[in-house]
């Protein structure tokens, strides 16, 4: 069986500021106009977050859809929520660990799998500065070795 991956949008500054520990894939809950714009890759989720309410629901928020040229009046509005379509386990696991200190959930990619918007959403925990800053000296490092084997 072989899938169609598209990817739409990339939260490329996740990595950077987050540990990411696990990841899972969630659907998204879109109106007709959303899928059209996302389907034209008008998504952003450089900003967005997951937030969720009492370990019931998964809520992806501030994550943006551009509203679709030929949307008319039926057009939606570009930052509302949108419901994570998550089985109950996976929600449970995640409100479990988001209670802890330091732990969120955070948007890592979107894209279009068999015709279907899905979202990767990872676990992830808050980078302190140090940390950042020996993940840029790593991609420095790699960056350089690069250079110099391209020169050889």
């Amino acid at each position: 069986m072989t899938e169609n991956f598209k990817i739409v949008a990339n939260n490329r500054k996740a990595s950077f500021e987050y540990f990411l520990m696990e990841k899972f894939e969630a659907g998204l809950a879109l109106t007709g106009t959303e899928i059209k714009s996302i389907r034209a890759g008008q998504m952003s989720i450089a900003e967005a977050y997951v937030d969720i309410e009492n370990g019931e629901q998964a809520w992806l928020i501030e994550s943006h859809i551009a509203p679709y040229e030929q949307g008319n009046r039926f057009n939606h509005d570009p930052k509302r929520k949108r419901r994570l379509l998550l089985h109950k386990k996976e929600i449970r696991e995640l409100w479990n660990n988001v209670r802890q200190k330091g732990m969120t959930v955070v948007p890592t990619r979107v894209y279009l799998k068999d015709g279907r918007a899905k979202i990767e959403i990872a676990l992830a925990k808050g980078k302190k500065a140090y940390d950042k800053r020996a993940t840029i000296a790593k991609r420095d490092e790699a960056r350089n070795n690069e250079r110099a084997s391209r020169v050889r």
